[in-house]
């Protein structure tokens, strides 16, 4: 028996995973990773190398990011304290749904997960007060490979929440648009 439930997002291959928590007055318990549930669930099975913890405060927008092969990285993100908004993009060339997006907001009280595999670029915008994401990796963390698209590129036009202007590292900010981007076959 599955210990989480899988919903499709608008982009087929980004999946939102949804762990059964088990509670009680003492406080709770869930699975945050199984191997052989996330292999069946996702048709994939991928070898995480890596595990990330971000902390952001209120209004922050990180991404949107991604690595370029031979270093291209899948990731599972969860939020460990707080929620966002966290967006997928298919930047692969080859695909009818390319330069297409989808959002899904995670927080800790609901668990969830969003599986954005490799080929895919990666963002999220702090609501609230903060956030912690935690994320693991398919690939090593490799700057050289690593790369930014505009969170406002008018050819991607991501529906971020209304009434927040996001607050950018200052490489966010100088991100070029999908039409200079390094891209997927």
């Amino acid at each position: 028996m599955m210990a989480m439930t899988i919903e499709h997002t608008a982009l087929p291959e980004v999946l939102v995973l949804r762990p059964a928590v088990h509670g009680d007055a003492r406080g709770f318990f869930f699975e945050s990773y199984n191997a052989r549930e996330f292999a069946v669930a996702t048709g994939s099975d991928p070898r995480f190398v890596q595990d990330n913890h971000s902390r952001s405060q209120a209004r922050v927008l990180r991404g949107l990011h991604y690595q370029v092969a031979p270093h291209a990285q899948g990731k599972l993100v969860r939020v460990l304290r707080g929620e966002v908004f966290d967006v997928a993009v298919d930047l692969r060339r080859s695909s009818p749904r390319f330069a297409q997006w989808t959002g899904v907001r995670l927080d800790a009280s609901n668990h969830a997960q969003m599986w954005i595999p490799a080929g895919f670029a990666h963002g999220f915008l702090v609501l609230g007060d903060g956030a912690d994401v935690a994320y693991k990796t398919t690939d090593y963390y490799a700057p050289q490979f690593e790369r930014s698209i505009r969170f406002d590129d008018p050819h991607i036009a991501i529906e971020w929440p209304e009434g927040i202007e996001p607050l950018l590292s200052s490489r966010d900010a100088a991100a070029g648009g999908l039409d200079a981007a390094e891209l997927f076959s």
